[in-house]
């Protein structure tokens, strides 16, 4: 009897793994570390369905490790400081996966960075958002980030061959078909509808498929087309200022389940890197949908985002912040640093002139060399701001 296809198929090799070859062919470098047992601390990123729980299951098996499963919405610091008290003295180190890694509070993150510094275990993650944008700097900088991608349509094959023989079945060319096309490239999906068609249908009608997934799953994902391609074409549109192209791939992203939350923060960080002191009022817009839409979720949150998308479309555009900053960066990075001068120490020396007992400003040297990062385009009120700065000096 077919029970539970999704766990009985779950493969328990690497060579079993469907799809992700650019990362788990046998020349690859995440292939090569599994098999030597050398694996640093991982995260895994991409559409549900494509094998992150899986392959981290596989490498706990791989290295002979205890397998822990977590999961970030429910996850207590405490059941982390337990398996790491358990394993003290072990000699291997237990595996610890944390499912919706995104959803981790920064608190949270802190806690982990300890027994990934020490090894005290393998630290893996899975999420279905970028990893570069939601787990904090000492997390990305201890850890490496693997993407995984939605499983192609000929990717499959190799599943349907597997099914027909261990189950002595026959799946024919239009179920095939409809399997894949309605399932997103998720694997998961997919064993799902085909588990309940057969249990219907011993035969698999097409009619019991389509009748159990009337409309394909959407997940703002296909192998052509990942959540992230549609969320640059979103920031593309909004910084070339087309309305209806912002709030196209708006909707292709509401409509494909993206989290209102995923949304509104690339719109938070739009309003400041494209647009920021031409319009400062899109900042506070674009913060405030986040807060907003935290808060009320679907179906009414797309009101709110597409409100914020046709603000900051409309709005005028300058990265003279962003630029700055960046070039500030640069010269911090690349040069030794520079004194602080006597009179900007803390306490200031006398020589430190009061700009407010001088009328809101007085000359006096706030850097030992002269260095210029900034540059006003003289868009929107970056103009008024130009002209402030320009009054207040003279």
């Amino acid at each position: 009897m077919i029970q539970n296809l999704a766990q009985t198929l779950r493969p328990k090799k690497l060579d079993d793994v469907i799809g992700q070859t650019h990362i788990l062919a046998e020349d690859k470098p995440l292939y090569k570390l599994i098999k030597k047992g050398s694996l640093p601390h991982s995260f895994f990123y991409g559409p549900a369905g494509c094998g992150k729980t899986t392959v981290a299951k596989i490498i706990a098996n791989e290295l002979g490790s205890d397998f822990y499963f977590l999961d970030a919405t429910s996850i207590k610091v405490e059941e982390i400081r337990k398996i790491l008290k358990t394993h003290k003295n072990s000699l291997i180190k237990p595996t610890i996966f944390i499912d919706e890694v995104h959803r981790l509070s920064k608190t949270q993150q802190e806690v982990l960075l300890l027994p990934m510094e020490s090894n005290e275990a393998l630290i893996l993650g899975a999420s279905t958002e970028n990893p570069y944008f939601t787990l904090t700097s000492g997390i990305r900088s201890r850890s490496m980030l693997f993407e995984f991608k939605a499983i192609k349509k000929e990717e499959f094959e190799k599943l349907f061959v597997r099914v027909e023989k261990e189950f002595s079945i026959e799946i024919n060319k239009e179920a095939r078909e409809y399997l894949v096309d309605s399932s997103a490239g998720d694997v998961r999906a997919l064993l799902n509808l085909l588990e309940f068609g057969l249990k219907a249908d011993e035969s698999l009608d097409i009619k019991t498929l389509k009748e159990l997934r009337p409309q394909a799953l959407k997940d703002g994902v296909s192998s052509s087309d990942t959540h992230y391609n549609l969320a640059s074409a979103l920031i593309k549109s909004l910084r070339g200022s087309d309305i209806d192209a912002s709030l196209y791939y708006l909707a292709r992203l509401i409509d494909g389940g993206e989290s209102a939350d995923f949304i509104a923060r690339r719109l938070v960080i739009f309003s400041s890197e494209d647009i920021g002191n031409a319009n400062p009022h899109a900042l506070n817009l674009a913060t405030s949908t986040l807060t907003a839409v935290k808060n009320i979720g679907y179906p009414e949150a797309r009101i709110i985002l597409a409100q914020c998308t046709v603000y900051l479309a409309s709005s005028p555009k300058s990265n003279s912040s962003y630029k700055a900053i960046n070039q500030a960066l640069d010269y911090v990075k690349n040069n030794p640093p520079l004194t602080v001068p006597n009179h900007l120490k803390s306490p200031p020396s006398s020589e430190y002139l009061y700009p407010h007992d001088f009328g809101g400003y007085v000359g006096q040297k706030y850097l030992e060399k002269d260095l210029s990062f900034y540059e006003s385009f003289g868009v929107g009120f970056e103009k008024t701001l130009s002209e402030w700065i320009e009054k207040i000096k003279k």
